[in-house]
């Protein structure tokens, strides 16, 4: 009997100190990560990369620097804009977005590594550190027939699936209408005997 008054003092001081801890102002940084590839005519490949940070905290962040040093020179040409970006502030509840675009030049699989951001928080004097979500692996030139194929039957459904819908209700319908019934027959039979 004398630990439930314990138990309900601990539930009573954990709420507390987590609703203080709630209260303090801090900055929440989020980063996500993207990376597209699109097949050019040419048989080449480029791959678009997208960064998008967040802060959701209370508090601005400021010297925000961003830095993707994970795309290899021997697996990739750079196309256009560079793997680093960098902001003065970046207020509570906003967002900033950073691309580039790469080229393919062996067929592999890549892995590339999260994103650093670096940022400084008023009330703390030391750099702070942010990764993002790292990138699925990456199949860059690669035969992807089977793939092209199942994309292709679903542009085509997307395209036309309305039309082979409506077309397949017309003819089930023309069927059912002029199809002779079961007991129509039977009853037919009947009579001529």
């Amino acid at each position: 009997m004398a630990t439930a008054p314990l138990i309900i003092f601990t539930i009573f001081a954990l709420f507390g100190v987590s609703s203080l801890t709630a209260a303090a102002e801090t900055p929440f940084v989020l980063a996500h990560k993207k990376a597209s590839l699109l097949k050019l005519k040419s048989g080449t490949e480029r791959v678009s990369v997208s960064i998008d940070v967040y802060n959701h905290g209370s508090l601005a962040i400021y010297d925000v620097n961003l830095t993707d040093d994970s795309w290899s020179t021997k697996i990739f040409d750079f196309m256009a804009g560079n793997t680093f970006n960098s902001w003065e502030k970046l207020d509570a509840g906003s967002h900033v977005s950073h691309t580039f675009e790469l080229q393919s030049k062996v067929q592999t699989t890549y892995y590339s590594a999260p994103a650093v951001i670096t940022y400084r928080i008023p009330t703390k004097s030391r750099l702070q550190v942010a990764y993002s979500t790292p990138v699925p692996a990456l199949e860059t030139l690669a035969e992807k027939t089977v793939a092209y194929k199942l994309d292709l039957a679903k542009k085509l459904l997307a395209q036309y699936g309305s039309h082979f819908s409506l077309g397949l209700i017309v003819y089930l319908f023309v069927r059912i209408i002029f199809s002779p019934s079961a007991k129509s027959s039977a009853g037919n039979a009947k009579k001529r005997h």
